[in-house]
C-alpha cells in the first residue's frame, strides 16, 4: 500500500538523512528533510509512499532504484528543484500528481511497463519539453500533463487508445502531435489552448 499509517511511522526506521522506510525496508514513507538536495533510495525498496517527498522543493536529484514497483500519489509533487528524473521500468504505477508542479523537470523517463499514465501526474511541469511514451501504455488519463508549457513534442504510441479530458491542455508550446490509429476517446479539451 502507498498508505502511510500512525502505526506504520511508530514501527519505522530512520536512514542518516532523514528519510523514514518501514521496518522491512520495502516501503519508503516519508522524507522528514525537506531541504534535502539528493538522494539515492535504498535497494529493495518496492513502493514510494503518498507523499514521500511532498514539498521538498531543493530536491534537485533522485535515484529511483529497479526494486521499485509503485510510486504513490503526490510523491514529488511540488519539488520545484527536480530537473529530471528517470524511473525505472520496473514500475508499473504511478499516482496522481505524483509529479505535479516539479517546475525545474526538463525530462523524464516513462517506463516501458506503464498501462496507464494516471490524471494529474505531470500537472504544472512547466519546463519538460518533450515526452516519449512507451509502447504498451493504453490510457492517458484527464489532466496528465495540464500546464506543461514548454511542452514542445509528445511521441504517443499505437498502444493509447484514449486521450483523457484536458490530459494536454495549456501545452501552449506543443507544435504538433500524431494521434495514432487505435484512440477512439479523445476527452474534453484534451487540447485546450495548444
Amino acid at each position: 500500500s502507498t498508505i502511510v499509517t500512525d502505526g506504520d511511522i511508530e514501527n519505522a526506521m530512520e536512514d542518516k538523512f532523514g528519510v523514514i522506510y518501514s521496518r522491512n525496508g520495502k516501503r519508503l514513507l516519508k522524507c522528514k528533510d525537506e531541504n534535502i538536495t539528493n538522494y539515492r533510495i535504498k535497494s529493495g525498496t518496492m513502493v514510494i509512499c503518498d507523499e514521500a517527498f511532498q514539498d521538498c522543493s531543493s530536491l534537485q536529484s533522485i535515484h529511483i532504484p529497479d526494486s521499485v514497483v509503485n510510486i504513490g500519489s503526490h510523491a514529488f509533487s511540488f519539488c520545484k528543484s527536480l530537473q529530471s528524473i528517470h524511473i525505472s521500468d520496473g514500475v508499473i504505477i504511478i499516482g496522481a500528481y505524483a509529479f505535479e508542479h516539479c517546475n525545474s523537470m526538463q525530462s523524464v523517463h516513462i517506463p516501458d511497463n506503464m498501462k496507464s499514465i494516471n490524471a494529474w501526474t505531470f500537472l504544472g511541469c512547466e519546463s519538460l519539453k518533450s515526452i516519449y511514451i512507451p509502447d504498451g501504455v493504453i490510457n492517458i488519463d484527464g489532466y496528465a500533463f495540464y500546464g506543461c508549457e514548454s511542452l514542445e513534442f509528445v511521441h504517443i504510441p499505437d498502444s493509447v487508445t484514449t486521450i483523457g479530458e484536458g490530459a494536454f491542455g495549456e501545452c501552449s508550446s506543443l507544435k504538433s502531435i500524431h494521434i495514432p490509429g487505435n484512440v477512439t476517446n479523445i476527452g474534453h479539451k484534451a487540447f485546450f489552448e495548444c
